[in-house]
């Protein structure tokens, strides 16, 4: 008896131990997975893009090289109008996209109303979706410091690298000198472009000469935006945007036969002075100021991002350096957006 209840109690030990043993890669594992933090922990880098009807594929270009240089926990806001938001949802779902964490939110075109003057030179620049920019304490509850940047751009760097942009104190938004690299002023010369508030702003109207800002300030650019929601609200910087809209519908005090875009304008008034600056690498722009004019290739490859603001998308044709930009660009799975080249 004594012999059995021995053996008993050795193979009870030898079962304890064999559990404990091949039980301790699963209990390490998940150790580790508490330790190592789940990726809802990490901070989330808010980054608001609009996808506009007729030009759809730019948002999906832009959110795919963001999505495929980073490993930060980007969440992508997808600013719509009721029209538009089917297609995309579709479009990501469908996709390689389909892994992206992303927000898809309507915008309301009725918070316009009143406060864009019609303007036949550029009709395109008075699409609803082109103000959403003014608007994003409204669009973004949650978050302290948002990225906004415009449809028709690509990234080649970390986009955790813009997010990490410094903003002074008191500043509610970091934007791109137009005057902060020598490439970008031979382009500017290059094409005729305008880098001051003189291509913006109608400065033979009293209220312009009055804000006391000179006309050979250089100028920014808000297609790349960093914010502070906090100072952004506190400054009730959108209330001053609306002011200086509704403004320009009675006085016409600045037209897109100027610098080429009426939401850039009343940015540049609000913000003269109190606005921080993005490194310039992150936000090469005017690709699509000109069909001809290009930039070096090893200027390019070293750029984190590239903008096509202007005329000649590269999406459409003519246009300059289009291969960067299909490099990150996804068919429609629906077949309604197609690029155009020669060739089509």
């Amino acid at each position: 008896v004594n012999q059995i209840l021995l053996l008993l109690l050795v193979l009870t030990v030898c079962a304890i131990l064999y559990n404990k043993v091949h039980q301790m890669p699963s209990a390490l594992k998940n150790e580790t997975g508490d330790l190592e933090s789940p990726e809802e922990m990490e901070e989330e880098i808010p980054v608001v893009i609009c996808a506009a009807a007729g030009r759809m594929g730019a948002a999906v270009a832009a959110i795919s090289s963001i999505y495929g240089n980073t490993e930060a926990n980007v969440l992508f806001y997808i600013v719509g109008l009721k029209t538009t938001i089917p297609h995309i949802r579709k479009w990501i779902e469908n996709s390689k996209l389909k892994e992206i964490k992303f927000k898809v939110v309507e915008f309301n075109p009725m918070v316009l109303k009143g406060k864009i003057r019609q303007d036949a030179s550029r009709p395109e620049l008075l699409q609803p979706l082109n103000f959403v920019r003014f608007y994003l304490p409204l669009l973004i509850q949650k978050h302290e410091k948002v990225i906004y940047l415009d449809d028709d751009v690509i990234v080649q760097g970390d986009i955790q690298e813009l997010y990490d942009t410094k903003l002074a104190p008191g500043h509610a938004a970091a934007f791109s000198d137009d005057c902060d690299l020598p490439s970008t002023h031979e382009m500017v010369r290059s094409v005729g472009m305008q880098n001051t508030y003189m291509g913006f702003l109608d400065y033979r109207k009293q209220a312009i000469r009055d804000l006391g800002i000179s006309p050979s300030t250089c100028s920014f650019n808000p297609g790349v935006i960093v914010a502070n929601m906090t100072e952004w609200k506190h400054q009730r910087i959108t209330k001053q945007l609306e002011k200086w809209m509704q403004r320009n519908v009675e006085e016409n005090l600045y037209s897109s036969t100027l610098g080429g875009g009426v939401a850039t304008s009343p940015m540049l008034i609000v913000f003269h002075g109190k606005y921080s600056s993005i490194n310039p690498m992150w936000h090469i722009r005017h690709l699509g100021w000109s069909p001809d004019a290009r930039y070096s290739e090893q200027f390019l490859q070293e750029a984190k991002l590239l903008h096509w603001n202007g005329r000649y998308k590269p999406w459409d044709y003519p246009s300059v350096h289009t291969d960067l930009w299909e490099n990150w660009f996804i068919p429609d799975p629906s077949g309604k957006f197609k690029l155009t080249r020669p060739d089509s």
